[in-house]
């Protein structure tokens, strides 16, 4: 047996193996989406997304005729595509946001599909582009649903946004003849141990990849750790610091202050709900020195808006919230940011930022947002989703990591005492971020020659 047709037969079993195992599990892939569910009642809406099992079913021949009817009605034929995009939710909709910007403002004509799994994810594209990009659901890794997918919307171009590696997915890429682009690519040493078991398919599954555009050095390694060819993988830098700070930033700070008064401002930003009586725990102690003190609240997820909203009254603390009130007033101790989309300028009206998602093994959130917009920052030590990050931002002095809650509190309150210190993090976070610019013009050029393809 030749070797290609050997490594044919072991790919083809593994696939095998794999997509037996996922029909197996196809029950608790509904009773997740119900359960999900009853916490946020989204996940009960598209189901016929979730499984490709699309209302009016395209045959090829339909599809080829909507194809070649965008391309009559273009005025340039030969410049339009069908990019898809995927970004599992909102953290990886948001690095995406300066390539997708990039691609629409540079190539007018392109048409885009942006896919996520979560309803979050989905209500963030729509607010940032609105009709500008189709949004559906990413199917989950079925074989036939993937090819549903595939065969209804005809993208010539993938580019998969972080860690979403479906081996299924990529395989039915390479078959369709799509070129697949990882970037922004980032793999922990969690994540690639997670991939353990599974490391013989998905391994091949990165080789169909054109390239994977790796946020660092690290990240390069331990995909190829995980079995990815040593020339796919390029290192581009994270597109997180490419994202532009919007200068009406500036005007919302400072009518945030007009409305809640020069008094210090906190903010607890992506916390989850075991970090949740720690956040209100810190925020007493912090309210023992400053009587005036006002926290922000962002919790991570919006199922928890209510929980979290509902824990600070019971507090005892008078408590606002952004959909209410749309701003704090000057009594207000407590104030609950419940929408999406905007925590980059409440970040701005903090005088002081902690990060959660880091009190426990999540792993940690953005913590380039706070630093863009010259907002100090605390995080707890469990920061793996962003290692190369927090380690370059510990390098600069523009970052404090604590061990726990009560070091959380101690590094807030001397913080929130020392101005001075403030704005020396601030600044060693800007050059920071400054520095770190380029990602978004390197990708460009790596994914170039895909975009640029003529329609098939």
């Amino acid at each position: 047996m030749r070797a290609g047709t050997f490594e044919r037969a072991i790919e083809l079993t593994l696939r095998g193996l794999y997509s037996a195992a996922l029909y197996v599990l196809l029950p608790v892939t509904l009773y997740h989406l119900v359960w999900r569910g009853f916490r946020q009642r989204a996940y009960l809406l598209r189901w016929d997304e979730r499984y490709a099992l699309y209302r009016e079913p395209q045959t090829e021949a339909q599809a080829a005729r909507q194809t070649a009817v965008a391309a009559a009605t273009s005025s340039d034929d030969e410049h339009i595509e069908h990019v898809w995009v995927h970004a599992v939710s909102v953290g990886e909709v948001n690095a995406a946001a300066p390539l997708i910007n990039a691609l629409l403002r540079e190539r007018p004509h392109l048409r885009l599909l942006v896919t996520t799994i979560t309803p979050t994810g989905s209500d963030r594209v729509r607010a940032l582009w609105g009709a500008r990009v189709r949004h559906v659901y990413l199917p989950y890794d079925l074989t036939g649903a993937v090819k549903r997918f595939l065969r209804r919307h005809r993208p010539q171009l993938a580019l998969i946004v972080e860690t979403e590696l479906w081996p299924n997915l990529l395989f039915a890429c390479r078959d369709h003849g799509i070129p697949a682009y990882l970037v922004n690519a980032r793999l922990s040493e969690r994540s690639l141990r997670g991939y353990r078991a599974l490391r013989p398919l998905v391994g091949r599954a990165l080789r169909t990849l054109r390239s994977i555009a790796a946020q660092s050095d690290a990240d390069a390694e331990r995909f190829r750790r995980l079995g990815a060819r040593a020339d796919q993988t390029i290192v581009c830098g994270n597109l997180k610091y490419d994202t532009p700070v919007d200068p009406a930033i500036e005007v919302f700070a400072r009518q945030f202050r007009a409305s809640c008064g020069e008094r210090p401002v906190w903010i607890a930003a992506s916390t989850h709900p075991d970090e949740e009586a720690a956040m209100l725990e810190i925020d007493r102690k912090l309210r023992a020195h400053w009587p005036q003190l006002l926290m922000l609240w962002a919790p991570r997820h919006p199922e928890r808006f209510r929980p979290a909203t509902q824990q600070a009254i019971d507090a005892g603390l008078r408590v606002a919230t952004r959909k209410l009130t749309r701003l704090p007033d000057r009594e207000d101790a407590v104030f609950v940011i419940d929408t999406l989309g905007e925590l980059m300028g409440f970040y701005a009206c903090a005088d002081v930022a902690f990060v959660g998602g880091s009190l426990q093994p999540i792993g940690g959130h953005n913590l380039v947002e706070p630093a863009a917009v010259g907002t100090a920052v605390v995080t707890g030590p469990h920061l793996h989703n962003f290692s190369d990050i927090a380690a370059q931002m510990r390098n600069a002095d523009a970052l404090r990591v604590v061990d726990d809650a009560d070091a959380a509190a101690d590094a807030l309150r001397t913080l929130l005492a020392d101005p001075d210190e403030r704005a020396r993090m601030a600044r060693a976070a800007l050059a920071l971020v400054e520095q770190g610019r380029g990602a978004l013009q390197r990708t460009l050029a790596l994914i170039a020659e895909g975009v640029d393809a003529p329609v098939r």
